[in-house]
């Protein structure tokens, strides 16, 4: 083993929450090396390329900034300094049959008004009371949940207040989403566009707790457009993460976590080049799924979790025609329910989906890009699917399947749009499977159905010495800002463990905490190997 191979950390995994436990460790002082199977940084904020254009293919929408800014403060900047950013004063725009159209505003008394005008005063004062209620959700479980190590139901009530039951109750645990909405909304369209949240973390708006409400309270707070495209997000942080010395080998996918003779602690990882990285710490960043497959079957579950949604992908410069778009776009579906129980209870495509649209070379408000006036503009289409790809074959005829199904909810709603396979890049479940293995194409770990189900997530500790956890499939859950955060429990809580373990060796330099243009200034050499 090299010299203080202690210090060194492998992240296995360039995704959001590997950049972010690489960025809190590096800014720390610890040695971090990154191994990344593609060519790139980001996870699942991947790019592809269709008719020579480079479309955002994995998340559109960027909320909670503050994570991000907290994240950049330990090196001296902020995601406004670092990026070029745009908040949306039109959060989304959605469509019904007949073209019947509903925008929500980050402004919560313009979503009332334009609710009032859409469904009348009293659908609006629900709205308002909806509104209230996720706050003060999102209020409760900011600190107590959310940024928590290793949150179960005796410590949220610990630090909420055994003696509040009020509190505790106001967070709605053992109601649907769906069931909860109707206590809101006599109309069932708004019943849909807020159930929609419960796709946020893959799971149907029947099945998922109401405590996701709290996702209306993030939207409000803020809906970021990246200049560039999400993916810019990835590759700012890697690029101050290789500012602070942190190393990144891409195309090299680790084929196994090795651990010592005792079999419980962890000294390094092995490539699929039979390189060998010797580390004292391991922070894997995939789905945990797939975890067993690098360590021998440890962490195994006896009973698999249900698997969240998966995705019919599609990208292509295509010219649309019929209703205006926003940059966020949703065509709601006619029956809601039906949709959701074609894809979990019966794990088939739904016959008739809801199509979200993003159409990224517009503004929030949707004007275009001057360059792209006059021509075919950059779209992407999704529609919910089972995770069945390790099961499931997608060839051609049922990928074309799914386009004519979505082109035909496009066309009730208003948009008429030629989605011709020939034109696009799609991504079915199968092809989801084989980026993230053993996940069958689910996209946000395992399903939030329950009340339960949030604190059966894997947290960033593991029974293995040394190896932590980090992604969108261990807590806190889903989504951008929420696998920063679990990048950053992770980086904590080995950071944590090396006090409690006498082997903290603090990095000598003047004036506490590395920064990024100290370390920089220090290092003869930042360049990524590959």
């Amino acid at each position: 083993m090299p010299d203080h191979a202690e210090e060194t950390v492998v992240i296995v995994g360039a995704g959001i929450g590997g950049l972010s436990a690489a960025l809190v460790l590096a800014c720390a002082g610890l040695r971090v090396v990154v191994v990344e199977t593609s060519d790139a940084p980001g996870g699942k904020l991947r790019q592809v390329k269709m008719s020579g254009r480079t479309f955002d293919a994995g998340p559109t929408v960027l909320t909670m900034k503050w994570v991000f800014d907290d994240l950049l403060s330990r090196c001296d900047t902020s995601l406004g300094d670092e990026l070029d950013l745009a908040r949306a004063d039109v959060v989304a725009r959605h469509y019904w049959q007949g073209g019947e159209c509903l925008d929500l505003f980050s402004d919560r008394a313009e979503s009332r008004r334009a609710i009032a005008d859409f469904a009348g005063m009293r659908e609006a004062e629900g709205f308002s009371r909806f509104a209230d209620d996720s706050a003060r959700i999102y209020q409760l479980l900011e600190r107590s949940f959310i940024d928590a190590t290793r949150p179960n139901p005796l410590s949220l009530s610990s630090r909420i207040g055994l003696h509040r039951p009020a509190s505790l109750l106001a967070l709605k645990p053992f109601s649907s989403l769906w069931a909860a909405l109707g206590g809101y909304f006599n109309d069932v369209r708004l019943r849909q566009l807020f159930a929609r949240y419960a796709t946020y973390c893959g799971s149907s708006p029947v099945l998922s707790p109401a405590t996701l409400m709290l996702v209306a309270h993030v939207e409000q707070a803020g809906v970021w457009i990246v200049n560039g495209g999400m993916h810019a997000l990835a590759l700012c942080l890697m690029r101050i993460a290789s500012d602070l010395g942190v190393v990144f080998h891409f195309g090299e996918s680790v084929a196994r976590i090795e651990r010592d003779a005792s079999g419980r602690a962890v000294t390094g990882v092995i490539t699929d080049r039979q390189r060998h990285l010797a580390a004292h710490h391991v922070i894997y960043n995939g789905d945990v799924a797939a975890l067993p497959q690098l360590t021998g079957g440890m962490g195994k579950p006896r009973t698999p979790p249900e698997r969240s949604l998966s995705a019919l992908v599609a990208c292509g410069a295509l010219a649309p025609q019929g209703v205006p778009l926003r940059h966020h776009t949703v065509f709601f579906a006619d029956d809601y329910e039906q949709e959701f129980n074609a894809i979990f209870r019966h794990q088939r495509r739904p016959a008739d989906p809801t199509v979200y649209v993003c159409a990224q070379d517009r503004s929030a408000d949707g004007r275009h890009d001057p360059r792209v006036d006059n021509g075919p503009e950059r779209l992407y289409f999704l529609m919910n699917m089972p995770a069945d790809g390790d099961r499931r074959r997608y060839d051609e005829r049922e990928v074309e399947q799914c386009l004519t199904s979505m082109e035909r909810r496009l066309a009730r709603n208003g948009l008429q749009i030629d989605l011709d396979p020939a034109k696009l890049s799609t991504t079915a479940p199968d092809q989801f499977n084989r980026l993230y293995p053993a996940t069958g194409g689910a996209l946000y770990g395992m399903a939030s159905h329950g009340w339960m189900a949030s604190f059966q997530r894997p947290t960033a500790n593991t029974p293995l010495k040394g190896l932590y956890l980090a992604g969108g499939s261990v807590h806190p859950g889903p989504g951008v800002p929420m696998a920063a955060l679990s990048g950053k429990i992770a980086a904590e809580c080995l950071l944590a463990d090396r006090v409690s373990h006498g082997r903290s060796r603090p990095v000598a330099i003047t004036g506490g905490m590395p920064t990024r243009s100290a370390i920089a200034a220090a290092s003869p050499s930042r360049s990524s190997p590959s």
